[in-house]
């Protein structure tokens, strides 16, 4: 069982979390969170944990940045689109078994030590081709499979790689693979 309670955003995404693993969950609603959700989310931190598994597309990077704004410490799990795509659209309800407990094995977390410096810093994205390039979304996106911190524009990319204390090594590693791959 894992400890944390998932933080999902609808019946079908639950269902489909229940069949990968044995875990809670919380239901958001969709996009238009209410108040009760996210002191319930607040009260589920503070006694188990939370894991923040949304679809990889807009209106679920809309509820990750509430509740994470809300519940700061909350851990984070992410579906590639490719692996949330399905015959009506992209969400977690879709994800296979395994895609859902891979994403749950590589879950993030913020780092809680202030006193580790964050590495990345912005012109490591530039220099990559992450940001101001002609096919910087496509490598952002590949990029953010690859460490696991799912897709975001520029800032949001940068924002996370320093929340997650993703260090040189990690970005160097996961750059080397992505031109491997000839992106």
């Amino acid at each position: 069982m894992i400890r944390e309670m998932i933080v999902v955003e609808g019946k079908d995404d639950t269902t489909a979390v229940k069949r990968a693993v044995n875990a809670d969950t919380i239901e958001t609603g969709g996009s238009a969170i209410g108040e009760d959700v996210l002191v319930r989310i607040e009260l589920a931190q503070a006694r188990r944990g939370v894991i923040v598994l949304t679809d990889p597309d807009a209106p679920g990077e809309r509820i990750r940045k509430i509740v994470s704004e809300r519940v700061p410490d909350c851990k984070h799990a992410f579906l590639t689109k490719d692996e949330a795509r399905g015959r009506r659209g992209i969400g977690v309800e879709h994800a296979s078994d395994e895609a859902i407990r891979r994403a749950l094995e590589r879950v993030r977390g913020p780092e809680a030590a202030t006193d580790v410096p964050a590495e990345i810093e912005w012109n490591d994205l530039l220099a990559a081709g992450l940001i101001v390039h002609a096919s910087s979304a496509g490598r952002r996106e590949r990029m953010g499979e690859i460490l696991g911190i799912g897709y975001a524009n520029g800032k949001q990319f940068y924002k996370r790689c320093l929340m997650f204390r993703i260090t040189k090594a990690e970005f160097q590693a996961a750059l080397e693979q992505l031109e491997q791959e000839g992106r």
